[in-house]
């Protein structure tokens, strides 16, 4: 069971995508979440801001790098995922990403227009787009749902 979570925020960088060896869009952006709040002894507004590495795939990648842009205000809505890794000289790094399921424009302090995306053809269900409905290949919540 994964628990979801909802963040605005504004991209600090154009998203980028890249492709798997399969053929599978994924796209990485950087969103920086801004909070302020009046400090109640001082009654100066205070201000601070989390950075946050935003992952998505498939359609939900393709579409993405082609809507959105450095400085735009959009929402994710996604689970967190730590990843770890090993540099060159031996450290263990580890970080947390969002895993977007949905990303759309913040329409706080804009507007947007909406197009409807080209269907890939196929004959599978909305969404569907490798047989896997709506599972990421490869990914450990995937198997342990199968299990």
């Amino acid at each position: 069971m994964s628990t979801s979570t909802t963040v605005t925020g504004n991209l600090t960088r154009d998203p980028e995508i890249r492709y798997t060896r399969e053929g599978h869009a994924s796209t990485v952006l950087g969103l920086a979440v801004n909070r302020r709040w009046e400090n109640r002894e001082t009654k100066e507004w205070e201000e601070s801001t989390s950075f946050f590495d935003v992952v998505c795939w498939r359609e939900l990648a393709e579409n993405t790098a082609l809507s959105l842009t450095r400085g735009m205000r959009v929402m994710v809505t996604g689970r967190l995922e730590q990843r770890s890794w090993e540099t060159e000289e031996g450290e263990r790094r580890s970080k947390v990403e969002i895993v977007a399921e949905e990303i759309g424009p913040s329409l706080r302090f804009a507007t947007a227009e909406v197009q409807r995306a080209e269907r890939r053809s196929g004959g599978r269900p909305a969404g569907d787009v490798d047989g896997l409905n709506g599972q990421r290949e490869g990914d450990p919540a995937d198997a342990a749902a199968d299990g």
